[in-house]
């Protein structure tokens, strides 16, 4: 049996944590970033030593418990990093790294956290079925409970995992439901067949197929959000919000992908912009003290970034591919303004359409 201490990793010091849920297990695994040299820093699965020099896997049963460990350990590892023998520009530099790696992660988790409220909300009228009146067959007729308290949450499901019980998976399988609202046979789920399942908690909710390919499924969904996002304006709670911004000179206020932006030209006022990632690099660092220059009427805004050689650029507006040429704003007009973040809790509310207050 391999030992903690005969372990190569046990020496090494990693950057951050991050948890991970994994379907297939119904538990959160922690990753952890780990500096590899001059490569750039990597995710893996954490171990930690466990009694008698025992090797263990770092999960946890549900998010808060792993929420609260990677919180109150990502402090200590950045002092860690602090402490270590390097000169500064290669401290720096592993900071952006650090950073830009917490940065994506929080991001997708946030856009995901926004499209699953969104779908629920879709789906809030829809009747749920009661057990008794799903068409499931025979060979799932065990699983029939356990499928109804599924579509209770979400009754717009068209794949389902099944065989929870007692707080863990006993059992994994996948029914598919048919264009005709009748249950499949199970089927074995592996680890890809659980993440989509997982997956289709979203898609399924904007009539989309949780197998298909998740970036190009988020980016459909991105589109169908806008126009819901248009619709906050009109909010009562929002007006205040945004109004509440403006006395503090705010014109820019950025969560979770959606961008309120204030618009003098013509008397617009407030209105809705998307976020592009920056210049297509996901993971690049947010420069949160930079500024965007708006030299036309592009409905994306890249927001200012830091490259991982330290270089500052600042944000600008832009047309998406397909959108034709952004409409130039004369000289005169060009817009230089700050923004300031909102966490992504902000925008999931508003969706759900919960009080500002």
């Amino acid at each position: 049996m391999l030992r903690w201490s005969e372990m190569k990793r046990s020496s090494d010091t990693p950057l951050a944590v991050w948890p991970e849920y994994r379907p297939l297990f119904g538990r959160w695994f922690m990753r952890e970033l780990i500096s590899k040299g001059d490569e750039a820093p990597a995710w893996r699965d954490r171990l930690i030593g466990g009694d008698d020099d025992t090797v263990l896997i770092d999960h946890y049963p549900d998010r808060d418990a792993a929420v609260a460990a990677a919180t109150a350990l990502n402090p200590i590892l950045r002092n860690v990093l602090l402490q270590q023998p390097m000169d500064p520009e290669s401290r720096r530099a592993l900071e952006l790294k650090r950073d830009k790696a917490l940065q994506s992660k929080q991001r997708l988790q946030d856009e995901e956290t926004l499209m699953l409220a969104e779908a629920l909300r879709r789906h809030s009228t829809m009747p749920r079925p009661d057990a008794a009146s799903l068409q499931l067959d025979p060979k799932a007729e065990q699983y029939r409970d356990d499928l109804a308290t599924q579509l209770a949450a979400m009754p717009y499901l068209r794949v389902a995992q099944v065989g929870w019980k007692d707080g863990r998976w006993r059992e994994h399988k996948l029914l598919f439901r048919s264009a005709k609202n009748t249950w499949s046979e199970p089927y074995y789920a592996n680890k890809r067949a659980a993440v989509m399942s997982e997956r289709a908690k979203i898609a399924n909710g904007f009539e989309l197929d949780g197998g298909a390919n998740w970036a190009t499924t988020k980016g459909r969904i991105r589109k169908i959000l806008l126009p819901r996002a248009n619709q906050l304006l009109q909010l009562a709670s929002v007006q205040r919000l945004l109004a509440e911004a403006f006395a503090r000179g705010e014109r820019v206020l950025v969560s979770n992908g959606i961008v309120f932006w204030y618009e003098p030209d013509g008397s617009i006022g407030w209105q809705v912009k998307e976020v592009a990632s920056s210049d297509g690099k996901d993971g690049e660092s947010i420069w949160r003290e930079g500024t965007i220059l708006s030299t036309n009427h592009g409905r994306l805004v890249i927001l200012p970034f830091i490259k991982e050689n330290g270089e500052r650029v600042r944000g600008h507006t832009k047309n998406a591919p397909g959108d034709g040429k952004a409409f130039p704003r004369h000289p005169d007009h060009y817009v230089e303004i700050p923004f300031s973040m909102y966490s992504g809790d902000l925008m999931i509310g508003l969706f759900g359409e919960l009080p500002y207050e």
